[in-house]
């Protein structure tokens, strides 16, 4: 349980605290958000963060890194952590743009997309 409520003290630190978090069916995912709601409650105007718990609810988001992890394995590896989050963060904007996701790209083409990113 430590473990998991350091990392979802991390994300909260750096992301902002969710409304709602889905989990699987892990019981130590589930304790470190109740000591972490149970830690807040004291705090003024702070929610408690609604707790979701579906064992196959995670999957869409494993399905939509399997394009990563198609593209990764093959690889030999990465020799730093900077390599490693360049590579994967241009694969994600490059799926982002192919699935209509990237913001400011109302009317262009995909590929007119890209070349606006390197304006």
């Amino acid at each position: 349980m430590k473990a998991a409520k350091r990392f979802f003290k991390k994300a909260i630190k750096r992301n902002g605290r969710p409304e709602l978090v889905n989990i699987d069916k892990s019981g130590s995912n589930k304790a470190a958000l109740n000591s972490i709601n149970k830690e807040d409650s004291d705090a003024p105007k702070v929610e408690p963060i609604v707790i979701r718990q579906c064992k196959y609810l995670n999957n869409i988001i494993e399905q939509d890194h399997r394009n990563i992890k198609r593209i990764t394995r093959p690889m030999l590896g990465f020799k730093n952590f900077h390599s490693a989050q360049k590579t994967l963060a241009g694969i994600e904007i490059m799926k982002m743009i192919k699935k209509g996701q990237m913001f400011g790209g109302d009317g262009l083409s995909p590929a007119g997309q890209f070349y606006s990113l390197a304006a």
